[in-house]
């Protein structure tokens, strides 16, 4: 009897995991089909792609080419500069100084901590657009910058320079509030081990807790390199000029001129993806392992 309960049991098991399997199958098919057709798209003919009679998922003739041509046909090399450029100085100067702000909200005592952090705990609350034109004033006042004059008046300040992309971006309130719940869960018997040893605070940190932060760094790293390279709307306000545009101000201008050329079009969306999907697999299990474990913890 008992060997018939535990075979039923089996049965049932494997059953529900198919089930589940299956179920968690559709579901990525239908996730990164839209990518299969976007490569699928952007390795056609011209005319292939506009066919009637019957639509081909595999190329019948792949035109790698394509790429080459997508390339040639807008100044990308500018684009992904500058994307590359900002997003890289942001994500390293932002893994600095939230850490740094974190590593102090989490462990250091000083007056009016817990007040601070309810200001920080609104800023997450505050959507982006409402601060855009505040932002926008500040950038355009900055003193002898753009033409302005020691009180920031008669130019533009910071606005359209790297100056303006980069420095908002070197922190923010969900970043430090991210570094501060990963250092709560390290054992605050550290912190006190390197005081009786005569470190400072600020050797505390980078001694004790950057080494680490290697989990956090990848997450927040991740989440930064992928809000600074896919924004379109902050770059479209704080820049005027051709040499300044990212990528996706880049893609939105290509796509203007390639709109009846999809295999091109397709082609330069798949190269834009590419260094964030390097990106995200390099530092995969790093960033599920916080995410799962600490990031969110109270």
């Amino acid at each position: 009897m008992n060997t018939a309960v535990l075979r039923s049991y089996k049965r049932q098991r494997a059953t529900t995991r198919a089930i589940q399997y299956t179920i968690l199958l559709v579901f990525m098919l239908l996730m990164i089909m839209p990518l299969i057709i976007t490569l699928s798209t952007a390795l056609k003919d011209e005319t292939e792609i506009y066919m009637q009679e019957r639509f081909y998922l595999i190329p019948k003739a792949w035109k790698i080419s394509n790429f080459v041509e997508a390339m040639q046909t807008a100044p990308w090399g500018r684009y992904f500069f500058n994307s590359l450029f900002v997003t890289s100085v942001s994500v390293f100067g932002s893994l600095f100084l939230n850490s740094l702000a974190g590593y102090s909200f989490a462990v250091l005592r000083f007056p009016f901590k817990n007040l601070l952090f309810v200001f920080l705990l609104v800023g997450i609350m505050i959507p982006f657009q409402v601060i855009i034109i505040p932002q926008y004033l500040v950038l355009k006042s900055i003193p002898l910058f753009g033409g302005n004059n020691i009180l920031g008046q008669g130019g533009t300040g910071w606005l359209d320079t790297y100056w303006a992309l980069i420095i908002p971006q070197l922190s923010g309130s969900f970043g430090i509030f991210l570094c501060r719940q990963f250092y709560l869960s390290i054992p605050y018997e550290l912190n006190e081990a390197s005081r009786i040893d005569g470190c400072t605070p600020f050797q505390t940190f980078t001694k004790v807790y950057v080494p680490l932060s290697k989990p956090i760094y990848a997450t927040l790293g991740i989440l930064k390199s992928v809000a600074v390279w896919n924004d379109f709307f902050y770059p479209l306000i704080m820049t005027t000029s051709d040499k300044m545009r990212t990528v996706q101000l880049g893609m939105q201008v290509y796509r203007n001129f390639a709109l009846f050329r999809w295999d091109l079009l397709m082609a330069a969306t798949l190269l834009i993806c590419l260094p964030l999907l390097v990106a995200f697999f390099t530092f995969q299990r790093l960033f599920i392992q916080t995410a799962a474990a600490s990031g969110l913890k109270a």
